[in-house]
């Protein structure tokens, strides 16, 4: 039995891992997937810019070509801050935040924890009171040179723990609102 990783793994491997969702994709692995089957090109993920493209072109066998617009710009990694003086603590962004990179709990402020921010902006269309902010993470540096493979393995890391977690929850709350019900 082979150890090698399959081309879903490499693909997956290449990417930056912010899970951001611009590529269309819910996450990096649904993207990666695409790309193995031939559903998606390589040319839509804004995070890693045209060195992630030129990498998932070496695995794939296809011509690099340039980040699809429609996909978003790369530009510099973005880091959110949240101004506590305007958080409600309504919890919504901690639930967004693919890396549970936001801590805080009900009717308390919440805060960024700026090692585990990918910069994926999915905080901010669900804050209700607009108190997250983008700010510049890597000066000048865009796509790759902006993001470590150690952050990317980290990301991933995080993610999956995340995703699990929210899973454990869901699957306890399921339990809880059918105790005692009849199986049909």
């Amino acid at each position: 039995m082979s150890s090698l990783p399959t081309l879903v793994e490499r693909l997956h491997a290449a990417l930056p891992q912010t899970q951001c969702t611009r590529c269309g994709y819910p996450d990096c692995a649904a993207y990666a997937q695409a790309m193995a089957q031939d559903q998606a090109p390589i040319n839509q993920c804004p995070p890693g810019g045209a060195e992630g493209i030129r990498r998932l072109a070496v695995l794939t066998g296809q011509p690099v070509r340039p980040l699809n617009p429609a996909n978003g710009e790369e530009a510099p990694r973005q880091m959110m801050w949240i101004d506590e003086a305007w958080c409600i603590g309504c919890t919504l962004c901690i639930k967004a935040c693919p890396t549970d990179a936001i801590v805080g709990s009900s009717k308390h402020m919440h805060t960024i924890i700026e090692a585990y921010c990918t910069g994926c902006a999915l905080c901010l269309p669900v804050c209700p009171v607009d108190c997250i902010k983008l700010e510049n993470a890597s000066q000048l540096a865009t796509g790759w040179a902006a993001w470590s493979q150690a952050q990317a393995a980290e990301s991933l890391k995080r993610y999956e723990f995340h995703n699990a977690l929210w899973s454990l929850k869901s699957n306890q709350k399921l339990e809880a609102t059918t105790v005692g019900r009849p199986a049909y």
